[in-house]
């Protein structure tokens, strides 16, 4: 049982050695053609089945041929207002097939436009990368920023407004993942940990974009969404005495409260094996290997809780995969919020602390 979960856990941390199997000198050349990578925008007014393109950063002859695509999109009623659609498109560009994000931001009828329903801007967004997936709700969010500054002609902000914040979408929207691992290196594990723990967080010495990259990274690593609300919350209650401090006044950033396990630091370094290769795409893609890893631990420990319930061996089975997997501290406290008001399963766990605490040896489990 150990050893495959052992095997399974390498695999998912090795995600960038079976999706990128180069040699040396393919490693440098993926990595320069990644750091020289091209991110191109295009804004169309939508009104009466027509587009009239408003401003894009897109080659010329590139752009006849998006145009094409977002009506055909239309046409077929395949992009909702709001949500954000992503596929694969050929231009006439160095890269050739793209990524291509498409959302159509639906105009707000008012009394000087009453006729402005089914109307609307639609935004592109390209990069070489065809896994844009990965990055679709912070793309959803950073194209609703535009809203409030969108008009059918973008005369008088088209300069000051709409074209600079579209000229930064690549760089707010897909490279905070890196820009944070970059900064924190070796000390990633913390975060990770704080992530999984729902420890909360100040930063402190850093400017507004760093905090927020930071906020972003911790809040993505998280398993908000994917565990039970009234479980998150009391998970977050247990450990609120006590913030990571993440100062960045210095270099490197010093972190006060820290605490981490073996389970987060295993993945420190295929984190830093993707941002020297300075490949977003991979990050989250090991990112959310990490959460899928935790919450199959989590579903195992659940599992072994009920038939530790009804058996000694299940329960001794329990304590060997608490000391296995390296999250025992993470996996006890979710699972102890959400066996709360379950007086047997509440025993099974303090038996499992005590156990860990007993053969801790000044380690972390």
């Amino acid at each position: 049982l150990f050893t495959c979960q052992t095997s399974s856990f390498q695999e998912s941390i090795d995600v960038d050695e079976r999706d990128a199997d180069f040699d040396n000198e393919e490693i440098a050349g993926y990595s320069q053609k990644i750091q020289q990578i091209n991110s191109y925008y295009a804004i169309y007014y939508y009104q009466n089945t027509s587009l009239t393109l408003l401003d894009a950063s897109l080659p010329p002859e590139a752009e006849p041929e998006l145009r094409s695509y977002i009506s055909r999109r239309l046409s077929k009623g395949a992009l909702l207002g709001g949500m954000g659609n992503i596929a694969t498109v050929e231009l006439s560009i160095p890269e050739q097939a793209v990524g291509c994000y498409c959302c159509l931001l639906e105009q707000e009828k008012s009394p000087e436009q009453p006729d402005a329903d089914g109307n609307g801007w639609v935004v592109i967004l390209n990069t070489f990368s065809l896994t844009l997936q990965t990055f679709r709700i912070e793309l959803d969010k950073y194209v609703q920023g535009l809203q409030g500054c969108l008009t059918p002609e973008l005369r008088t902000n088209l300069e000051t407004e709409v074209r600079p914040y579209l000229n930064r979408w690549y760089e707010e929207s897909v490279m905070h993942i890196h820009k944070v691992v970059q900064l924190l290196q070796a000390n990633v594990g913390y975060l990770l940990h704080a992530a999984l723990s729902h420890k909360l967080f100040e930063v402190t010495g850093a400017d507004e974009k760093t905090k927020a990259d930071i906020a972003r990274f911790i809040k993505a690593a998280s398993l908000q969404g994917l565990v039970q609300e009234d479980t998150l919350c009391k998970a977050i209650s247990e450990d609120s005495h006590s913030s990571l401090i993440i100062d960045c006044s210095t270099s490197p950033p010093t972190l006060t409260n820290k605490v981490s396990n073996r389970f987060c630091n295993d993945w420190i370094q295929a984190f830093l094996n993707a941002a020297e290769r300075f490949n977003p795409f991979l990050l989250r893609q090991i990112l959310e290997n990490f959460k899928l890893k935790a919450i199959q631990d989590m579903n195992n420990l659940k599992r072994f809780i009920r038939q530790a319930e009804m058996s000694h061996y299940a329960l001794f089975r329990c304590c060997l995969f608490l000391q296995s997997c390296g999250n025992g501290d993470v996996l006890l406290q979710n699972a102890r919020a959400e066996h709360s008001s379950l007086p047997e399963a509440c025993g099974i766990i303090k038996v499992l602390e005590e156990f860990l605490g007993e053969h801790a040896q000044g380690t972390l489990y």
